[in-house]
C-alpha cells in the first residue's frame, strides 16, 4: 500500500493536527511537573513541547498506518493534559 489519496492526507493531518495536540499537552504537563517556578517551568515546557512534535511527526510516517496514528495521538494528548491540569491543581 502506498501513501496516497486521503491515506497521505490523514496522515498529514494527523501529524500537523495531532502533534500539536500532543506539543501543547506535553508543555500543560511539564509546566505542573518540573520543580521550578511557575514562568520557568512554563517556559521549559513550552520549550520541550517542540522535541514531542518533531516526534509526533517521525512517529505518524513511520507508523504510516492513519487510524492507530491519530488514536495513538489524541490518547496521549488527552493523558498528558489532563494529567498535567491535575498536577497544576495540586502544586501551590
Amino acid at each position: 500500500m502506498g501513501l496516497h489519496g486521503w491515506r497521505l492526507v490523514s496522515l498529514i493531518g494527523a501529524a500537523l493536527i495531532g502533534g500539536y495536540a500532543l506539543a501543547a499537552a506535553a508543555g500543560i504537563f511539564l509546566g505542573g511537573v518540573l520543580p521550578d517556578s511557575r514562568g520557568g517551568a512554563a517556559l521549559t515546557g513550552t520549550m520541550a513541547s517542540f522535541v514531542f512534535y518533531v516526534g509526533a511527526i517521525l512517529w505518524v510516517f513511520i507508523l504510516r498506518r492513519p487510524l492507530l496514528a491519530w488514536l495513538g495521538l489524541l490518547l496521549a494528548s488527552a493523558l498528558l493534559a489532563m494529567s498535567g491540569l491535575m498536577l497544576r491543581e495540586w502544586h501551590p
